[in-house]
């Protein structure tokens, strides 16, 4: 990525960032405590909760942190947010307690994912950001979306019209973006299309110019298959989707190069080579950046009319409570936001 954009900005955006509860009884509340109380030595934007306040008491008391919250409303959070975490009512109480959701997890997840999309879109936030969901609690709920990606594209939505949401796990060292996402493999490999590789990416080259501030990306494309394809003899798909998608790309002035073998994409050598490595699927992608960036990789939804961020772990249901949690994904993820936010001026 380029370097004047992932270097710590001091620039924050005007309006604070909007962040949900994620699972009540995960390590959301955790982390979130965690960050807040490091607010000025990192000099994080200014952000607030979209929670219950209660639920936030009982976490910090568990967790032995000295912390004032703040109940107040959107408007009034950054004023808050120097003395006390701002927490805004959604009107859904939350109890469960840590590692154990209850009936009540679901209803206040969604509705904090809901309020929050609903403050940037009115203006009273700046972005985003997201704490972990468990995807398990929602779908006894009778949750039917993939995950939050998928949601945040329904709740999205103009005039019947759904956006194509683009998954980015974002790093300083590498970013990536899956073409496909939560599907099997199988179904994967019956999705994959020359004309979802062409709608990703550009998407991708769009928002690495208008929300990451580089002027012309360079974006790597894999192969699917080992070796990619090895000129035909181990698959096709190189030269009968990939390849024309390639083509369409470069026709439309993207800096696109591949499809090169996935196995050779990821050392640091050929990471110094692209902004960001477009993948076929979800494990593709996702391994690498996990593997050279677990603790401070965030995850990115591009192709929404708003900025959102997230840490890119689950709710570790185990540590819930403890104080081992690590907030580095989401402080990561609040600092992300709001250099995105500040570039999109």
């Amino acid at each position: 990525m380029a370097k004047s954009f992932i270097e710590p900005s001091i620039k924050h955006p005007a309006k604070p960032l909007a962040l949900t509860l994620g699972e009540p009884a995960g390590i959301g509340p955790d982390i979130t405590i965690a960050a807040w109380l490091r607010r000025r030595e990192l000099n994080l934007p200014a952000f607030y909760l979209l929670g219950d306040e209660a639920l936030i008491a009982r976490r910090a008391k568990a967790l032995g942190a000295e912390i004032r919250i703040a109940a107040v409303s959107a408007s009034a959070a950054e004023a808050a947010f120097a003395e006390a975490l701002p927490v805004v009512a959604t009107g859904e109480h939350a109890t469960a307690e840590p590692g154990k959701p209850d009936a009540s997890s679901a209803p206040a997840a969604l509705a904090s994912i809901r309020q929050a999309v609903a403050d940037v879109r009115e203006g009273r936030a700046g972005a985003v950001v997201t704490n972990p969901i468990a995807k398990s609690v929602l779908y006894r709920a009778g949750f039917r979306h993939p995950g939050h990606t998928e949601y945040l594209a329904e709740l999205a939505a103009e005039d019947g019209r759904m956006p194509q949401p683009v998954m980015m796990l974002w790093s300083p060292r590498l970013a990536v973006v899956p073409v496909t996402i939560h599907v099997s493999l199988r179904d994967a490999l019956g999705q994959l299309s020359s004309d979802l590789i062409v709608s990703t990416v550009r998407i991708v080259a769009t928002e690495l110019t208008s929300r990451f501030g580089i002027a012309r990306p360079r974006i790597a494309i894999s192969g699917l298959n080992p070796h990619a394809g090895e000129d035909g003899s181990l698959g096709h798909e190189e030269q009968t989707v990939i390849a024309p998608a390639l083509k369409i790309l470069r026709s439309a002035g993207i800096e696109a190069r591949g499809p090169l073998p996935a196995d050779t994409m990821f050392h640091e050598a050929a990471r110094q080579t692209y902004d960001c490595a477009v993948c076929m699927y979800h494990d593709q992608a996702l391994i690498p950046i996990k593997t050279v960036a677990f603790d401070d990789a965030v995850n990115v939804t591009l192709g929404l009319p708003f900025i959102r961020t997230s840490p890119d772990h689950g709710t570790a249901f185990d540590i819930a409570g403890t104080g081992k949690a690590n907030p580095a994904s989401l402080i990561a993820a609040l600092q992300l936001a709001s250099r995105m936010a500040a570039a999109s001026i």
